[in-house]
Parts: C-alpha cells; sequence; structure tokens
C-alpha cells in the first residue's frame, strides 16, 4: 500500500518526538529511579564540627516527650554489686586519630576557640561548664564527665558486657555520654546517680536528665526507683 509523502513525513516526526521525551514534563533521564517515597534523602543537617544544635551542649540529645518514652521504658532493679569493677575494663581514652584521644576530641567539641599543640594537646580555649556554669580558659581544670559513670554504668548492667561494648561506653562520641565540665564539679559528682548528685545549677536538669536517660535506653542499662522518679523531675524542668 503505498503512503502519501506528508502522512509519512507526519509519522515520522511525531516518532521523533517521542523518542526525545519532549513535551512529557518529566525532566528525568532514561533509567532515573526516584527515591521511596518520592524525594531523596534530605542531608544531614549536623555541623561539620560536630557540636549539637543550638540549645543543646551534648550531641545525640532527645526531645522530652521522647525522653519520658525512653524512662517509662527502663527496667527498674536494686543496683548490682561492684564486686569486680576497675576502672581499666573501660578503656578509655581512646585513639581517635591524628595523635588526638577521646578527651582532646571533646574538649576541642565543647569549647570556643581552642587551640591544640602538635601533640593534639589542647593548650588554650574558652569552656563553659554544664554543671556549675563556671567558665573556665585553662583545659588543665577540665575533666571529661562520663554522664553515666563507668562505676554506675557497671552497677546497672556493663558487669555482663564484654570489652568492646565498655570500651565503645567510655568513649561514646555520638551519645550523650562525654561532656567537659570542671573538675571540681565532676569529682562533687564521683559515680552518684540523679538521686544521690545534681547539677548544681538547675538551668541543667532538663539536659541532665535526657542525657541520662537517653544513654541509659542506648545501652540497656537499668535504673532504681529513686533514680527513675529524679529523672522524672528533671524532666519536669523542660520548657513545655
Amino acid at each position: 500500500m503505498r503512503v502519501p509523502g506528508a502522512v509519512l513525513a507526519a509519522v515520522l516526526l511525531l516518532a521523533v518526538a517521542g523518542c526525545s521525551g519532549v513535551g512529557s514534563g518529566s525532566g528525568a533521564d532514561p533509567g532515573d529511579d526516584p527515591k521511596p517515597g518520592g524525594a531523596t534523602p534530605a542531608t544531614s543537617s549536623a555541623p561539620a564540627d560536630g557540636k549539637p544544635p543550638s540549645g543543646d551542649v551534648l550531641p545525640g540529645m532527645v526531645g522530652v516527650s521522647v525522653a519520658r518514652t525512653q524512662l517509662a521504658a527502663l527496667k527498674v532493679a536494686p543496683p548490682g554489686t561492684m564486686s569486680g569493677y576497675s576502672r581499666d575494663k573501660f578503656t578509655h581514652w581512646a585513639e581517635q586519630g591524628d595523635k588526638c584521644d577521646t578527651r582532646e576530641v571533646i574538649l576541642q567539641r565543647d569549647g570556643a576557640n581552642v587551640t591544640r599543640d602538635s601533640q593534639c594537646k589542647a593548650v588554650s580555649g574558652t569552656w563553659k561548664s554544664l554543671y556549675d556554669e563556671v567558665v573556665v580558659t585553662e583545659a588543665s581544670k577540665m575533666d571529661i564527665d562520663h554522664m553515666v559513670p563507668l562505676a554506675e554504668g557497671w552497677r546497672s548492667g556493663a558487669a555482663g558486657w564484654d570489652a568492646a561494648k565498655r570500651k565503645a561506653f567510655a568513649n561514646d562520641l555520638t551519645r550523650p555520654q562525654l561532656l567537659a565540665v570542671t573538675a571540681s564539679s565532676n569529682r562533687s559528682k564521683g559515680d552518684q546517680s540523679p538521686d544521690q548528685w545534681q547539677p548544681p545549677s538547675k538551668a541543667a536538669w532538663c539536659q541532665y536528665g535526657r542525657a541520662w536517660t537517653t544513654v541509659k535506653s542506648a545501652y540497656g542499662l537499668t535504673v532504681t526507683e529513686p533514680e527513675k522518679k529524679m529523672l522524672s523531675t528533671m524532666l519536669d524542668t523542660c520548657a513545655a
């Protein structure tokens, strides 16, 4: 069958247009596979310097409603024995690269205008201690506090962990477990739980309660009844 030249030309023109995607409105190249949910994942909003979002001085913090849910789920149990405990069973401070150990990483994260020497030791900077609101300009006067102390961790479940998990607990940079505070406040706290010791600055209670609860939840540690009650009191200080 003979096809008129004008018709044949029109058919060819439509075929070319269809192959080129003209008029499709998709803008997608062949083979593009949309991400689940129809959008690409959002990029992380975490600051490049590792510091937590504005308002909190600790990383990995959750909101008060999540903290309350975590607290409600924690197992209540009497404190375990200290038999067999040694700080040496919680390897710290671990090397973090570039001659820096965990202590120096936290001093850098929690301070302002921190400078280091060739061995990664902080030589100058400014730190404000969450617990007592004291401002310090000498790194030697700052301790790195374990939010949930190593001995407290031992009494509430860490006695049954292996060495690798204890090391992770003692050097955790992603959860709110490590914080640069004044040596005096850290040593006043010792290994006491929140029902036995509270930050002198009540303004710190909201962060302290959320941080302690989050760490215990993440590591599956137990709480005592008085500890749980005080943590609830601390969470009550958070703004609605």
